[in-house]
């Protein structure tokens, strides 16, 4: 089960670290090797996104990623294939994160299936609502995999607790209102939104949208489980190139 490792590595870390990757952005070897560099420096856990052509969570630099790798002719077998071939390689575990209009394409229970035998964990679906996703819900459970679910800062109490009823591994707490890669200001406004968010669920929490270097890591320990950086780290692709990456993750730890 994806919590009971989450919960097994947090006896020898204070924090997780959960990369984000766009498969196929700079290329589909490019990837793989971003990959490898991020588990040798320490990443716990990472989600990889198969484009979409309309990523309605995500800024301007990950919509670029999913344009681009779009462009290169990414196609969703291939980037399961890639996640699969992660999944053999790396002893982490690998999320497929991805927009719900890929699922009803490809075919909710097909695509469980698919995941599953690939030994991918779970999957992180943005703009499904549980209220809408009882076939993806019971294809997750027939495929023991984690559906990974989203409280926000507008969320209320009584709907984290009903989305915490849904989910498994861990949840995902977005930072602030709006798309990935803005800036998010950690400070007492957000301990009382964590607060709200460990009050809902017994499940891990995880923090994303705007965490970028050691300083937002360190305010984040002892308040969240997992630090997600995803924007942060295509950033450092487009300025330094895929060797730079490792360096980037073993500087978030000091």
């Amino acid at each position: 089960m994806l919590e009971t490792y989450i919960r097994k590595k947090l006896e020898e870390k204070k924090i997780l670290l959960m990369t984000h990757i766009v498969i196929g952005y700079p290329s589909m070897e490019a990837s793989y090797e971003i990959i490898k560099a991020m588990v040798s420096a320490g990443v716990d856990l990472m989600e990889l996104q198969i484009p979409f052509s309309e990523p309605i969570a995500d800024g301007p630099v990950i919509l670029k990623a999913n344009q681009e790798s779009l462009a290169h002719g990414t196609q969703v077998r291939q980037c399961l294939d890639l996640a699969a071939r992660a999944a053999k390689d790396f002893h982490i575990p690998f999320l497929i994160m991805t927009y719900y209009n890929i699922l009803f394409k490809f075919g909710v229970t097909a695509f469980a299936q698919a995941m599953a035998q690939r030994e991918l964990r779970g999957a992180i679906v943005p703009d499904l609502p549980h209220e809408e996703g009882a076939e993806y819900l019971q294809a997750m459970k027939q495929n023991q995999l984690a559906p990974i679910f989203i409280y926000a800062p507008t969320t209320g109490e009584a709907r984290m607790r009903e989305i915490a009823g849904h989910a498994q591994g861990f949840i995902y707490c977005v930072a602030r209102k709006g798309v990935t890669g803005q800036q998010t200001d950690f400070s007492k406004p957000l301990e009382g939104y964590l607060a709200r968010c460990r009050q809902a669920t017994s499940l891990p929490l995880a923090l994303g949208f705007g965490v970028k270097d050691r300083a937002d890591i360190d305010y984040l320990t002892g308040k969240v489980e997992i630090a997600v950086i995803g924007t942060q780290t295509i950033k450092v692709v487009e300025e330094k190139g895929v060797a730079a990456v490792g360096e980037f993750i073993e500087g978030l730890r000091g």
